[in-house]
């Protein structure tokens, strides 16, 4: 599993508002959101798939997120202190059941494909939008050939390695992102974003330590944003 709470988390970036001018009698014009973004990601080990919501913009006091057929599915509103303050930032991802016990074509049903939209307010009133796509395009979980599950590699000698992601057919994959997490005494995470044509990674010999186990991730990201990923554990000597 990611390392993320599964209920709704804010992360916020807060601002103090800026002051908008609006004539007497005008209608303000809608701010556009800079980045409204949904994707899904499915743990190919773990069998479990979680919506994923990404939102930035202006000082906001409230926001809704509305499903294809223009139901509402999220809504957040700010309150007390910092109502007048706002926040800038949303990350929220959904819970993630297993598939026995919530399969994927159940999960595709309650998140279906379309085009999805945030509506907001400004915390001088002013009404804000955006528009995210979501799609079913989900790739398959990429085969990691190295580290092997359990393994013990020397510190300094650690690479990851993984197969190309060409499946489903039509797939188009445009990137991989690679993360190797201590867990144990304390969270330590080592993360890369890499492009479609990476299949091997060298992790730094300055973030392992000997004799602590690790596990690695490696995702398949695909050209709508959706991402599979394929994890396992081994231990440095």
């Amino acid at each position: 599993m990611r390392h993320r709470l599964p209920t709704i988390a804010l992360a916020s970036l807060i601002a103090v508002p800026a002051a908008v001018v609006v004539s007497a009698g005008a209608e303000p014009k809608p701010v556009e959101f800079s980045d409204a973004r949904l994707k899904v990601e499915i743990n190919a080990t773990d069998g479990d798939a979680g919506l994923q919501i990404f939102l930035d913009g202006e000082a906001w006091n409230d926001v809704e997120l509305l499903d294809p057929q223009n139901n509402a599915i999220l809504d957040v509103d700010v309150k007390g202190r910092a109502e007048n303050y706002g926040l800038t930032e949303l990350f929220s991802e959904s819970s993630e059941p297993p598939f026995e016990e919530f399969p994927l074509e159940q999960f595709k049903e309650l998140f279906p494909e379309g085009t999805y939209t945030f509506r907001g307010t400004t915390v001088d009133g002013v009404p804000m939008t955006g528009t995210a796509n979501l799609t079913h395009d989900f790739p398959d979980g990429p085969e990691i050939l190295s580290p092997s599950a359990d393994s013990r590699v020397p510190a300094d000698q650690v690479v990851v390695q993984w197969a190309p992601v060409t499946t489903p057919a039509g797939i188009d994959i445009v990137g991989y992102q690679v993360l190797v997490v201590q867990e144990t005494p304390e969270l330590r995470v080592f993360s890369a974003d890499l492009p479609a044509t990476a299949t091997k990674l060298s992790v730094p010999a300055e973030f392992v330590q000997p004799r602590t186990e690790y596990k690695v991730e490696v995702l398949a990201i695909e050209a709508g944003g959706n991402q599979t990923l394929t994890e396992l554990t081994f231990r440095s000597r």
